[in-house]
């Protein structure tokens, strides 16, 4: 898209909103009723997305849903999330840390996606550096492609896993490759891995509530039954 100054854009590319199955709209209203433990510190969730140019429609479709990561939150919690995104030849970037939807939305909606190579590795050094200190509880990674060593992405997933620091991955598309390495870095770090249709926008949008409020209440937030595709990716948590 060339070179220019963030400036607010409109969402107009957003695939239109599918009705959510309804177990997984049962679900995630019976997260968002059930209280979260008394915590000494805000949840801290890191928002990583791929922003190069084959992701334009999900980014745009990001930049809609979210506000959703805030809405599984009792009023009493907190959550404070980062965005992290990569583009272009080597751009990387990360924003300040924010506790409103309505501050991390300014934010996506400033950033336009260009083309490039992945940059996951750097994703997860900055994931280990954040960690390092403030605990992140939730690393949250959206994309579809890898142009990197996996062995190399595969040790620093398991560098995040010794730190207790779980990466939730979240693939676009169908490349069993990319499949099969962004469920082993779910299993170093013990995340979760699910797949998503940017035509299905609700089913998304559950999924980003759930691990926002894993992020900020853990296990004990998420102790309701369900099924469909968010109790499928916290059937993966480890017990």
């Amino acid at each position: 898209m060339g070179n220019k100054d963030p400036i607010a854009r409109t969402t107009g590319g957003v695939p239109r909103q599918g009705k959510v199955s309804a177990d997984v709209a049962a679900f995630v209203s019976k997260v968002a009723a059930v209280a979260r433990p008394d915590a000494a510190q805000d949840g801290r969730l890191l928002f990583a997305l791929d922003a190069t140019m084959s992701r334009q429609p999900t980014w745009d479709l990001a930049c809609s849903l979210q506000a959703e990561m805030f809405k599984a939150i009792p009023k009493e919690a907190a959550l404070q999330v980062q965005l992290l995104y990569f583009r272009g030849f080597g751009e990387c970037r990360a924003s300040k840390w924010v506790a409103d939807a309505s501050d991390l939305a300014r934010l996506m909606t400033g950033i336009d996606c260009r083309g490039g190579n992945t940059q996951i590795g750097k994703v997860f050094a900055h994931a280990r550096t954040e960690h390092g200190k403030r605990r992140i509880n939730a690393v949250v990674y959206v994309g579809d492609a890898i142009e990197e060593s996996v062995d190399e992405l595969a040790e620093k997933a398991g560098q995040l896993g010794l730190f207790n620091c779980p990466i939730f991955l979240f693939q676009e598309g169908r490349d069993s490759r990319v499949e099969a390495a962004f469920r082993d870095f779910a299993r170093l770090t013990e995340g979760a891995y699910a797949r998503f249709d940017a035509y299905a926008p609700q089913e998304l949008a559950a999924l980003l509530r759930a691990v926002a409020a894993y992020a900020s209440g853990g296990r004990d937030l998420l102790k309701v039954q369900g099924s469909g595709p968010a109790q499928a990716l916290l059937a993966q948590l480890p017990r």
